[in-house]
Protein backbone atom coordinates (compact mmCIF):
# COMPACT_ATOMS: atom_id res chain seq x y z
CA UNK A 1 0.00 0.00 0.00
CA UNK A 2 1.84 3.36 -1.15
CA UNK A 3 -0.31 6.11 0.90
CA UNK A 4 -2.24 5.03 4.02
CA UNK A 5 -5.78 5.65 4.22
CA UNK A 6 -5.81 8.37 6.89
CA UNK A 7 -4.62 11.56 5.07
CA UNK A 8 -0.68 12.74 5.28
CA UNK A 9 0.19 16.26 6.90
CA UNK A 10 0.65 19.15 4.12
CA UNK A 11 4.31 18.65 3.08
CA UNK A 12 6.05 17.88 0.20
CA UNK A 13 5.60 14.31 -0.85
CA UNK A 14 8.47 12.19 -1.87
CA UNK A 15 7.90 12.84 -5.42
CA UNK A 16 7.60 16.38 -5.35
CA UNK A 17 4.18 17.16 -5.66
CA UNK A 18 2.17 19.07 -2.82
CA UNK A 19 0.04 16.13 -0.90
CA UNK A 20 -3.72 16.68 0.35
CA UNK A 21 -4.77 19.94 -1.37
CA UNK A 22 -7.15 18.46 -3.50
CA UNK A 23 -10.29 18.40 -2.40
CA UNK A 24 -12.94 15.74 -3.16
CA UNK A 25 -14.99 17.92 -5.91
CA UNK A 26 -11.84 19.27 -7.07
CA UNK A 27 -10.34 15.54 -7.48
CA UNK A 28 -13.67 14.76 -9.54
CA UNK A 29 -13.60 17.62 -11.30
CA UNK A 30 -10.19 15.78 -13.03
CA UNK A 31 -12.20 12.77 -14.41
CA UNK A 32 -15.64 14.84 -15.56
CA UNK A 33 -12.96 17.10 -17.30
CA UNK A 34 -10.95 14.49 -18.94
CA UNK A 35 -14.41 13.09 -19.96
CA UNK A 36 -15.61 16.73 -21.18
CA UNK A 37 -19.40 15.54 -20.16
CA UNK A 38 -19.99 19.11 -22.88
CA UNK A 39 -18.37 17.73 -25.94
CA UNK A 40 -20.43 14.73 -26.23
CA UNK A 41 -23.85 16.00 -26.65
CA UNK A 42 -22.15 18.93 -28.99
CA UNK A 43 -20.14 16.40 -31.70
CA UNK A 44 -20.26 12.55 -30.63
CA UNK A 45 -23.76 11.84 -29.95
CA UNK A 46 -24.58 13.24 -33.38
CA UNK A 47 -22.14 10.71 -34.73
CA UNK A 48 -23.69 8.05 -32.74
CA UNK A 49 -27.01 8.66 -34.18
CA UNK A 50 -25.70 8.28 -37.44
CA UNK A 51 -24.94 4.79 -36.84
CA UNK A 52 -27.95 3.98 -34.18
CA UNK A 53 -30.54 6.15 -34.98
CA UNK A 54 -33.21 5.73 -32.78
CA UNK A 55 -30.75 3.25 -30.61
CA UNK A 56 -29.05 6.34 -29.37
CA UNK A 57 -30.36 6.17 -26.06
CA UNK A 58 -29.68 2.35 -25.66
CA UNK A 59 -26.06 2.33 -27.16
CA UNK A 60 -25.00 5.32 -24.26
CA UNK A 61 -27.13 2.81 -21.93
CA UNK A 62 -25.01 -0.27 -22.56
CA UNK A 63 -21.68 1.89 -22.89
CA UNK A 64 -22.55 3.61 -19.23
CA UNK A 65 -22.98 -0.25 -17.88
CA UNK A 66 -19.63 -1.31 -19.41
CA UNK A 67 -18.04 1.79 -18.28
CA UNK A 68 -19.19 1.38 -14.88
CA UNK A 69 -18.16 -1.97 -14.91
CA UNK A 70 -14.58 -0.88 -15.33
CA UNK A 71 -15.06 1.73 -12.93
CA UNK A 72 -16.01 -0.75 -10.36
CA UNK A 73 -12.65 -2.81 -11.16
CA UNK A 74 -10.18 0.03 -10.89
CA UNK A 75 -12.26 1.50 -7.90
CA UNK A 76 -10.97 -1.54 -6.30
CA UNK A 77 -7.04 -1.00 -6.77
CA UNK A 78 -7.67 2.93 -5.89
CA UNK A 79 -9.29 1.90 -2.47
CA UNK A 80 -5.56 -0.16 -1.66
CA UNK A 81 -2.92 2.23 -3.45
CA UNK A 82 -3.28 5.48 -4.77
CA UNK A 83 0.02 7.32 -6.58
CA UNK A 84 0.71 9.70 -9.95
CA UNK A 85 1.15 6.95 -12.34
CA UNK A 86 -2.66 5.99 -12.32
CA UNK A 87 -3.61 2.85 -14.73
CA UNK A 88 0.06 2.32 -15.42
CA UNK A 89 1.00 1.95 -11.67
CA UNK A 90 -1.97 -0.14 -11.53
CA UNK A 91 -0.46 -2.90 -14.06
CA UNK A 92 3.27 -2.62 -12.84
CA UNK A 93 2.21 -4.13 -8.84
CA UNK A 94 1.03 -6.92 -10.78
CA UNK A 95 2.24 -7.80 -14.47
CA UNK A 96 5.73 -8.35 -16.01
CA UNK A 97 7.70 -5.21 -16.72
CA UNK A 98 7.32 -5.76 -20.41
CA UNK A 99 3.77 -5.59 -19.98
CA UNK A 100 3.16 -3.04 -17.66
CA UNK A 101 5.36 -0.94 -19.93
CA UNK A 102 3.26 -1.28 -22.52
CA UNK A 103 0.20 -0.23 -19.70
CA UNK A 104 2.26 2.85 -19.62
CA UNK A 105 2.84 3.67 -23.10
CA UNK A 106 -0.46 2.87 -24.21
CA UNK A 107 -2.02 5.32 -21.21
CA UNK A 108 0.33 8.02 -22.11
CA UNK A 109 -0.85 7.54 -25.98
CA UNK A 110 -4.42 8.04 -25.02
CA UNK A 111 -4.10 11.05 -22.75
CA UNK A 112 -2.15 12.41 -25.42
CA UNK A 113 -4.31 11.50 -28.77
CA UNK A 114 -7.17 12.37 -26.91
CA UNK A 115 -5.82 16.29 -25.92
CA UNK A 116 -5.34 16.86 -29.66
CA UNK A 117 -8.90 15.23 -30.77
CA UNK A 118 -10.32 17.97 -28.17
CA UNK A 119 -7.73 20.57 -29.45
CA UNK A 120 -9.56 19.92 -32.75
CA UNK A 121 -13.02 20.48 -30.98
CA UNK A 122 -11.63 23.36 -29.87
CA UNK A 123 -10.75 24.96 -33.26
CA UNK A 124 -14.06 23.70 -34.79
CA UNK A 125 -16.33 25.54 -32.18
CA UNK A 126 -14.01 28.46 -31.67
CA UNK A 127 -14.08 29.12 -35.45
CA UNK A 128 -18.22 28.53 -35.17
CA UNK A 129 -18.58 30.96 -32.59
CA UNK A 130 -16.05 33.68 -34.41
CA UNK A 131 -18.36 33.29 -37.71
CA UNK A 132 -21.63 33.78 -35.75
CA UNK A 133 -19.72 36.89 -34.00
CA UNK A 134 -17.58 38.48 -36.64
CA UNK A 135 -18.29 36.41 -39.81
CA UNK A 136 -14.51 35.63 -39.75
CA UNK A 137 -13.28 32.67 -38.84
CA UNK A 138 -9.37 32.69 -37.43
CA UNK A 139 -6.33 30.10 -38.84
CA UNK A 140 -6.73 26.53 -36.90
CA UNK A 141 -2.81 26.67 -36.26
CA UNK A 142 -3.15 29.59 -34.06
CA UNK A 143 -6.36 28.67 -32.57
CA UNK A 144 -4.45 25.54 -31.23
CA UNK A 145 -1.56 27.46 -29.98
CA UNK A 146 -4.09 28.99 -27.81
CA UNK A 147 -5.42 26.47 -26.49
CA UNK A 148 -2.61 23.64 -25.83
CA UNK A 149 -0.34 26.50 -24.97
CA UNK A 150 -2.67 27.87 -22.25
CA UNK A 151 -3.50 24.88 -20.53
CA UNK A 152 -0.27 24.02 -20.76
CA UNK A 153 0.91 26.73 -18.37
CA UNK A 154 -1.86 26.14 -16.59
CA UNK A 155 -1.10 22.48 -15.80
CA UNK A 156 2.52 24.09 -15.38
CA UNK A 157 1.59 26.83 -12.74
CA UNK A 158 -0.90 25.06 -9.83
CA UNK A 159 -2.72 21.59 -10.09
CA UNK A 160 -5.27 23.58 -7.48
CA UNK A 161 -5.93 26.20 -9.72
CA UNK A 162 -6.20 23.82 -12.93
CA UNK A 163 -8.99 21.38 -11.35
CA UNK A 164 -10.94 24.64 -9.97
CA UNK A 165 -10.56 25.91 -13.36
CA UNK A 166 -11.86 22.53 -15.10
CA UNK A 167 -14.97 22.26 -12.56
CA UNK A 168 -16.27 25.62 -12.81
CA UNK A 169 -16.40 25.25 -16.56
CA UNK A 170 -17.84 22.20 -16.71
CA UNK A 171 -20.44 23.27 -14.48
CA UNK A 172 -21.73 25.89 -16.41
CA UNK A 173 -21.74 24.35 -19.96
CA UNK A 174 -23.58 21.50 -18.72
CA UNK A 175 -26.01 23.52 -16.46
CA UNK A 176 -27.07 25.41 -19.98
CA UNK A 177 -27.49 22.14 -21.90
CA UNK A 178 -29.34 20.96 -19.21
CA UNK A 179 -31.17 24.31 -19.29
CA UNK A 180 -32.23 23.88 -23.09
CA UNK A 181 -33.07 20.26 -22.63
CA UNK A 182 -35.15 21.18 -20.09
CA UNK A 183 -37.59 23.14 -21.42
CA UNK A 184 -37.40 21.61 -24.81
CA UNK A 185 -39.20 18.26 -22.63
CA UNK A 186 -41.51 20.76 -20.68
CA UNK A 187 -42.20 22.49 -24.21
CA UNK A 188 -43.03 19.02 -26.05
CA UNK A 189 -44.93 17.73 -23.36
CA UNK A 190 -43.76 14.42 -20.60
CA UNK A 191 -44.71 11.79 -23.31
CA UNK A 192 -42.57 8.91 -24.24
CA UNK A 193 -41.16 8.83 -28.11
CA UNK A 194 -42.34 5.26 -29.70
CA UNK A 195 -40.08 5.58 -32.20
CA UNK A 196 -36.99 5.34 -29.53
CA UNK A 197 -38.02 3.19 -27.20
CA UNK A 198 -39.66 0.70 -29.86
CA UNK A 199 -36.45 0.66 -31.64
CA UNK A 200 -37.97 1.50 -34.83
CA UNK A 201 -35.46 1.22 -37.74
CA UNK A 202 -33.08 -0.16 -35.25
CA UNK A 203 -30.85 -3.43 -35.77
CA UNK A 204 -28.23 -4.89 -33.54
CA UNK A 205 -25.08 -4.50 -34.99
CA UNK A 206 -25.95 -0.78 -35.24
CA UNK A 207 -26.59 -0.18 -31.92
CA UNK A 208 -23.20 -2.48 -30.85
CA UNK A 209 -21.08 0.01 -33.49
CA UNK A 210 -23.27 3.07 -31.84
CA UNK A 211 -21.68 1.47 -28.34
CA UNK A 212 -18.00 1.08 -29.76
CA UNK A 213 -18.15 5.10 -30.69
CA UNK A 214 -20.30 6.10 -27.21
CA UNK A 215 -17.70 4.41 -25.17
CA UNK A 216 -15.83 7.82 -26.50
CA UNK A 217 -17.20 9.78 -24.68
CA UNK A 218 -16.31 8.19 -21.09
CA UNK A 219 -12.16 8.12 -22.22
CA UNK A 220 -10.63 9.47 -18.71
CA UNK A 221 -12.98 8.71 -16.56
CA UNK A 222 -10.23 7.31 -14.42
CA UNK A 223 -7.90 10.50 -14.37
CA UNK A 224 -8.67 11.27 -11.28
CA UNK A 225 -6.32 8.16 -10.35
CA UNK A 226 -3.70 10.17 -11.71
CA UNK A 227 -3.99 12.68 -8.23
CA UNK A 228 -3.31 9.91 -6.13
CA UNK A 229 -0.43 12.43 -4.60
CA UNK A 230 -2.49 15.40 -4.50
CA UNK A 231 -5.84 14.13 -3.54
CA UNK A 232 -6.97 14.96 0.03
CA UNK A 233 -7.55 11.05 1.74
CA UNK A 234 -7.26 9.65 -1.93
CA UNK A 235 -8.04 6.02 -0.73
CA UNK A 236 -11.61 7.13 -0.73
CA UNK A 237 -12.10 10.41 -2.74
CA UNK A 238 -10.76 9.00 -5.91
CA UNK A 239 -12.17 5.29 -5.88
CA UNK A 240 -15.65 7.33 -5.74
CA UNK A 241 -14.53 10.57 -8.17
CA UNK A 242 -13.93 7.10 -10.74
CA UNK A 243 -17.30 5.91 -9.73
CA UNK A 244 -19.28 8.65 -9.90
CA UNK A 245 -17.75 9.95 -12.92
CA UNK A 246 -18.66 7.20 -14.89
CA UNK A 247 -22.17 7.62 -13.29
CA UNK A 248 -23.40 10.96 -13.32
CA UNK A 249 -21.96 10.76 -17.13
CA UNK A 250 -23.36 7.96 -18.18
CA UNK A 251 -26.77 9.33 -16.68
CA UNK A 252 -26.24 12.67 -18.71
CA UNK A 253 -25.30 11.18 -22.09
CA UNK A 254 -28.06 8.89 -22.09
CA UNK A 255 -30.77 11.63 -21.31
CA UNK A 256 -28.96 13.90 -23.88
CA UNK A 257 -28.94 11.23 -26.71
CA UNK A 258 -32.93 10.84 -26.23
CA UNK A 259 -33.76 14.22 -26.09
CA UNK A 260 -31.63 15.19 -28.64
CA UNK A 261 -33.41 12.48 -31.11
CA UNK A 262 -36.75 13.68 -29.61
CA UNK A 263 -36.39 17.07 -30.17
CA UNK A 264 -34.33 17.19 -33.87
CA UNK A 265 -37.18 15.15 -34.91
CA UNK A 266 -39.73 17.28 -33.72
CA UNK A 267 -38.07 20.09 -35.84
CA UNK A 268 -37.71 17.95 -38.58
CA UNK A 269 -34.00 18.21 -38.70
CA UNK A 270 -31.64 15.17 -39.26
CA UNK A 271 -29.35 15.06 -36.02
CA UNK A 272 -26.80 12.88 -38.07
CA UNK A 273 -26.15 15.79 -40.38
CA UNK A 274 -26.77 18.77 -38.28
CA UNK A 275 -23.37 20.40 -37.56
CA UNK A 276 -24.64 22.50 -34.26
CA UNK A 277 -27.86 20.63 -33.25
CA UNK A 278 -27.88 22.20 -29.66
CA UNK A 279 -28.01 25.09 -31.50
CA UNK A 280 -30.98 24.32 -33.30
CA UNK A 281 -32.56 23.00 -29.88
CA UNK A 282 -32.31 26.04 -28.20
CA UNK A 283 -34.23 27.75 -31.03
CA UNK A 284 -37.01 25.15 -30.67
CA UNK A 285 -37.28 25.24 -27.30
CA UNK A 286 -37.47 28.92 -27.29
CA UNK A 287 -34.38 30.27 -25.75
CA UNK A 288 -32.34 31.12 -28.92
CA UNK A 289 -30.14 33.40 -27.25
CA UNK A 290 -28.42 30.10 -25.72
CA UNK A 291 -27.15 28.88 -29.08
CA UNK A 292 -24.08 31.04 -29.32
CA UNK A 293 -23.68 30.50 -25.53
CA UNK A 294 -23.67 26.83 -25.53
CA UNK A 295 -21.05 27.07 -28.58
CA UNK A 296 -19.21 29.02 -26.54
CA UNK A 297 -19.40 26.75 -24.10
CA UNK A 298 -17.99 23.43 -26.10
CA UNK A 299 -15.24 25.53 -27.21
CA UNK A 300 -14.16 26.50 -23.44
CA UNK A 301 -14.91 22.57 -22.95
CA UNK A 302 -12.89 21.42 -25.51
CA UNK A 303 -10.20 23.86 -23.57
CA UNK A 304 -10.97 22.37 -20.10
CA UNK A 305 -10.12 18.39 -21.69
CA UNK A 306 -7.10 19.48 -23.20
CA UNK A 307 -6.00 20.91 -19.75
CA UNK A 308 -7.16 18.05 -17.91
CA UNK A 309 -5.43 15.37 -20.57
CA UNK A 310 -1.92 17.11 -20.21
CA UNK A 311 -2.57 17.10 -16.50
CA UNK A 312 -2.71 13.52 -16.13
CA UNK A 313 -0.57 12.87 -18.99
CA UNK A 314 2.70 14.47 -17.43
CA UNK A 315 1.41 12.38 -14.19
CA UNK A 316 1.66 9.57 -16.16
CA UNK A 317 4.98 10.53 -17.57
CA UNK A 318 6.50 11.25 -14.62
CA UNK A 319 5.80 7.85 -13.11
CA UNK A 320 6.73 5.88 -16.15
CA UNK A 321 10.36 8.48 -15.72
CA UNK A 322 10.76 7.34 -12.20
CA UNK A 323 10.67 4.15 -13.12
CA UNK A 324 13.45 4.17 -16.08
CA UNK A 325 11.10 4.46 -19.08
CA UNK A 326 11.74 8.08 -19.85
CA UNK A 327 14.54 10.60 -18.95
CA UNK A 328 14.90 10.92 -15.81
CA UNK A 329 14.91 14.36 -15.52
CA UNK A 330 11.56 14.16 -16.57
CA UNK A 331 10.74 12.55 -12.87
CA UNK A 332 11.32 15.56 -11.07
CA UNK A 333 8.73 18.07 -9.56
CA UNK A 334 9.15 22.09 -10.12
CA UNK A 335 10.21 23.01 -6.46
CA UNK A 336 8.17 26.02 -6.26
CA UNK A 337 4.70 24.86 -8.19
CA UNK A 338 5.08 21.48 -7.08
CA UNK A 339 3.68 20.03 -10.66
CA UNK A 340 5.67 17.82 -12.92
CA UNK A 341 7.03 20.65 -14.49
CA UNK A 342 9.28 18.85 -17.30
CA UNK A 343 6.56 16.16 -18.24
CA UNK A 344 3.74 18.94 -18.68
CA UNK A 345 6.03 21.12 -20.90
CA UNK A 346 6.54 18.06 -22.81
CA UNK A 347 3.34 16.59 -22.94
CA UNK A 348 2.01 20.18 -24.09
CA UNK A 349 4.78 20.09 -27.06
CA UNK A 350 4.01 16.59 -28.26
CA UNK A 351 -0.22 17.52 -28.36
CA UNK A 352 1.04 20.60 -30.10
CA UNK A 353 2.65 19.09 -32.71
CA UNK A 354 0.57 16.62 -33.17
CA UNK A 355 -2.41 18.43 -33.73
CA UNK A 356 -0.58 21.20 -35.45
CA UNK A 357 0.29 18.93 -37.88
CA UNK A 358 -2.60 18.22 -38.85
CA UNK A 359 -4.09 21.19 -39.17
CA UNK A 360 -1.54 22.20 -41.21
CA UNK A 361 -2.42 19.72 -43.74
CA UNK A 362 -6.08 21.43 -44.22
CA UNK A 363 -7.49 18.82 -41.44
CA UNK A 364 -10.58 20.29 -40.07
CA UNK A 365 -11.11 20.57 -36.40
CA UNK A 366 -14.08 17.85 -36.91
CA UNK A 367 -11.86 15.36 -38.59
CA UNK A 368 -9.01 15.91 -35.77
CA UNK A 369 -11.34 15.30 -33.08
CA UNK A 370 -12.66 11.71 -34.78
CA UNK A 371 -9.05 10.75 -36.13
CA UNK A 372 -7.48 10.85 -32.76
CA UNK A 373 -10.34 10.21 -30.47
CA UNK A 374 -10.61 6.89 -32.11
CA UNK A 375 -6.98 6.26 -31.82
CA UNK A 376 -6.66 6.96 -27.96
CA UNK A 377 -9.87 4.23 -27.67
CA UNK A 378 -7.36 1.65 -28.43
CA UNK A 379 -4.80 3.08 -25.78
CA UNK A 380 -7.72 3.63 -23.22
CA UNK A 381 -8.96 0.27 -23.93
CA UNK A 382 -5.32 -1.66 -23.54
CA UNK A 383 -4.83 -0.52 -20.47
CA UNK A 384 -8.68 -0.61 -19.04
CA UNK A 385 -8.23 -4.61 -20.06
CA UNK A 386 -4.53 -4.55 -18.53
CA UNK A 387 -5.57 -3.48 -15.32
CA UNK A 388 -8.57 -5.53 -14.91
CA UNK A 389 -6.05 -8.51 -15.74
CA UNK A 390 -3.48 -7.28 -13.19
CA UNK A 391 -6.58 -6.87 -10.16
CA UNK A 392 -6.81 -10.47 -9.10
CA UNK A 393 -3.11 -11.00 -8.98
CA UNK A 394 -2.80 -7.91 -6.98
CA UNK A 395 -5.91 -8.97 -4.63
CA UNK A 396 -4.36 -12.32 -4.24
CA UNK A 397 -1.24 -10.96 -3.28
CA UNK A 398 -2.78 -8.40 -0.52
CA UNK A 399 -5.00 -11.43 0.55
CA UNK A 400 -8.13 -9.38 -0.29
CA UNK A 401 -9.86 -11.72 -3.55
CA UNK A 402 -13.18 -12.47 -3.47
CA UNK A 403 -15.29 -14.25 -5.97
CA UNK A 404 -16.85 -11.43 -6.48
CA UNK A 405 -14.00 -9.53 -7.73
CA UNK A 406 -12.83 -12.37 -9.72
CA UNK A 407 -15.99 -12.29 -11.38
CA UNK A 408 -15.81 -8.79 -11.85
CA UNK A 409 -12.77 -8.74 -13.40
CA UNK A 410 -13.34 -11.56 -15.93
CA UNK A 411 -16.43 -9.05 -16.80
CA UNK A 412 -14.81 -6.05 -17.08
CA UNK A 413 -12.03 -8.04 -19.50
CA UNK A 414 -14.73 -9.53 -21.40
CA UNK A 415 -16.19 -6.10 -21.65
CA UNK A 416 -12.64 -4.67 -23.04
CA UNK A 417 -12.22 -7.58 -25.36
CA UNK A 418 -15.72 -7.21 -27.16
CA UNK A 419 -15.54 -3.15 -27.18
CA UNK A 420 -11.92 -3.75 -28.48
CA UNK A 421 -13.18 -6.49 -31.25
CA UNK A 422 -16.06 -3.87 -32.36
CA UNK A 423 -13.57 -1.24 -33.24
CA UNK A 424 -11.63 -3.94 -35.92
CA UNK A 425 -14.98 -5.27 -37.23
CA UNK A 426 -16.20 -4.70 -39.36
CA UNK A 427 -13.71 -2.52 -40.95
CA UNK A 428 -13.96 0.90 -40.88
CA UNK A 429 -13.58 3.16 -43.73
CA UNK A 430 -10.07 5.27 -44.00
CA UNK A 431 -8.16 6.79 -42.61
CA UNK A 432 -9.65 4.63 -39.78
CA UNK A 433 -8.85 1.64 -41.05
CA UNK A 434 -5.06 2.65 -40.58
CA UNK A 435 -5.42 3.41 -36.52
CA UNK A 436 -5.21 -0.56 -35.69
CA UNK A 437 -1.96 -0.38 -37.86
CA UNK A 438 -0.45 3.07 -36.64
CA UNK A 439 -0.93 1.91 -32.70
CA UNK A 440 0.31 -1.19 -33.50
CA UNK A 441 3.79 0.25 -34.34
CA UNK A 442 3.85 2.75 -31.58
CA UNK A 443 3.48 -0.23 -28.96
CA UNK A 444 5.93 -2.16 -30.55
CA UNK A 445 8.47 1.19 -30.55
CA UNK A 446 7.31 0.99 -26.88
CA UNK A 447 8.37 -2.27 -26.52
CA UNK A 448 11.62 -1.91 -28.08
CA UNK A 449 12.55 0.98 -25.70
CA UNK A 450 11.66 -0.94 -22.59
CA UNK A 451 14.14 -3.37 -23.87
CA UNK A 452 16.90 -0.83 -24.85
CA UNK A 453 16.65 0.42 -21.34
CA UNK A 454 16.61 -2.54 -19.59
CA UNK A 455 20.00 -3.11 -21.55
CA UNK A 456 21.27 -0.54 -20.40
CA UNK A 457 20.08 -0.89 -16.94
CA UNK A 458 21.90 -4.14 -16.85
CA UNK A 459 24.99 -3.38 -18.06
CA UNK A 460 25.29 -0.44 -15.88
CA UNK A 461 24.93 -2.42 -12.69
Amino acid sequence: MEQALAPAPPSTSTSGLRPNILSPVETLAQSISTIAPTTSPTMTIPLVFVLAGNGTWLAYLLATAAVLLIALTISRFARYTSCSGSLYTYATSSLPPLVSGIAGWALLLAYIATGAAVTGGFINYANVFLLSLVGHSAPAIALAALCVVTATGIAYRDVQVSARLMLWIEAISVAMIAIVLGLLLYRNGLHFDHAQLGLHGVTPSAVRLGVVLALFSFVGFESATTLGHEAVNPLRTIPRAVIQSAIFCGLFFVLCAYLETLGMAAAHQDLGTNTAPLRALSTLAGVPLLGPFIDLGAMVSMFACTLACITAAARVLMRMAHNGLAHRQLSTAHNTNATPASAVLLIGVLTLLLVGSLAARGISGSDIYGWMGSLSVYGFLTTYGLAAIALPFYLHRNHHLTSTNLLLSVAAVLAIFLALAGTLYPVPAAPYNFLPYLYLAYILCGMAWHFITTRNQTASR
